[in-house]
């Protein structure tokens, strides 16, 4: 199986711009630029595309982990959120941190966490990024 999308810029790096299209029509010339990048721009960029990747990917392995451990989650709630950092040779992704609240029954907090971190190493998009990936996972009250 593949998936595919295309980015087509014009013009400088500054003052340019460009757009996303994916294969599936999500994401249709959707508009990126300098500022939605680095500044407060309306559109997206391709960090928020990787932590929206990585909440997505994330939870649905943590729904079949849970869901292999008998307990089936009513709901999973993820935020990931992607760091980029200035360095010396430019721009880089720091790493990733993910922020979820599970509403599952009958499941300890032990056993919770351990099949949470299990997830978080499962997970495709995870184990595709070089960067640290840190977690805050809680159940639901």
């Amino acid at each position: 199986m593949k998936r595919s999308a295309s980015a087509r810029w014009t013009g400088s790096i500054k003052d340019g711009g460009g757009t996303l299209t994916t294969d599936s029509g999500v994401l249709d010339a959707t508009q990126y630029s300098f500022s939605t990048r680095f500044e407060a721009g309306v559109g997206s960029n391709p960090e928020e595309l990787i932590a929206a990747a990585h909440a997505g990917c994330f939870s649905m392995a943590l729904s079949g982990f849970l869901g292999s451990a008998g307990h089936v989650p009513k709901t999973i709630e993820t935020k990931a959120t992607v760091t980029i950092e200035k360095a010396e040779l430019g721009f880089s992704i720091g790493g990733v941190h993910l922020d979820v609240t599970v509403d599952v029954q009958g499941m300890d907090e032990s056993t919770f966490r351990e099949t949470a971190a299990e997830a978080k190493d499962g997970c495709p998009v995870s184990r595709a990024l070089s960067v640290p990936i840190t977690m805050d996972a809680r159940l639901a009250v």
